[in-house]
């Protein structure tokens, strides 16, 4: 009895052990803006996300990202945080993981009197996955995301897809 009492203490404070984890990454993103005679827009994404809060297999914690997609007179620069839930089997390299983020981004497509830029609220809800590679580096195999920014007057709605490296710190 005494045992059984013992084990159930250590699961039930075990999340409360679980060590942090953070991550510094820089990746190559490639976003669709959905517009007409604006193509694929491509450029860096940089990031650091601290997964404060875990159980076994699951890591919880925050995701702060900035952007720069585009050139010339088609750019979209974003900055955005928010939670981040991973899983992490710890048998294979493999851990998914899903993001909501919140920020503000700065965004201009079009030519002439169909020219849209404005700043604005952004947002932006990602899926994706990292394959560790090295002890203390990932793949950021691919990343999909689906997101916007509010107040441009019409629909702003691109998709990006992202690939890049994670350096995890000790």
């Amino acid at each position: 009895m005494k045992k059984l009492l013992v084990l159930l203490a250590v699961m039930a404070f075990a999340p409360l052990c679980a060590g942090a984890q953070t991550g510094i990454y820089a990746a190559f993103s490639t976003s669709d803006f959905h517009k007409p005679n604006v193509g694929w827009q491509y450029g860096p994404m940089f990031g650091l996300y601290y997964d404060h809060w875990g159980v076994p297999f699951v890591r919880m914690g925050l995701d702060a990202r900035a952007s720069f997609v585009g050139s010339g007179s088609t750019v979209e620069d974003i900055g955005l945080i928010g939670p981040r839930v991973q899983l992490h089997p710890h048998i294979v390299p493999l851990m998914p993981y899903v993001e909501g983020l919140v920020g503000a981004g700065h965004v201009e497509f079009g030519q002439g009197i169909a020219r849209t830029s404005g700043t604005d609220l952004a947002y932006q809800a990602a899926v994706g996955l990292d394959m560790t590679i090295f002890p203390h580096l990932d793949w950021r195999v691919a990343e999909y995301s689906w997101g916007g920014v509010q107040g441009l007057g019409q629909g702003f709605n691109p998709t990006t897809i992202t690939t890049g490296l994670v350096l995890r710190l000790p």
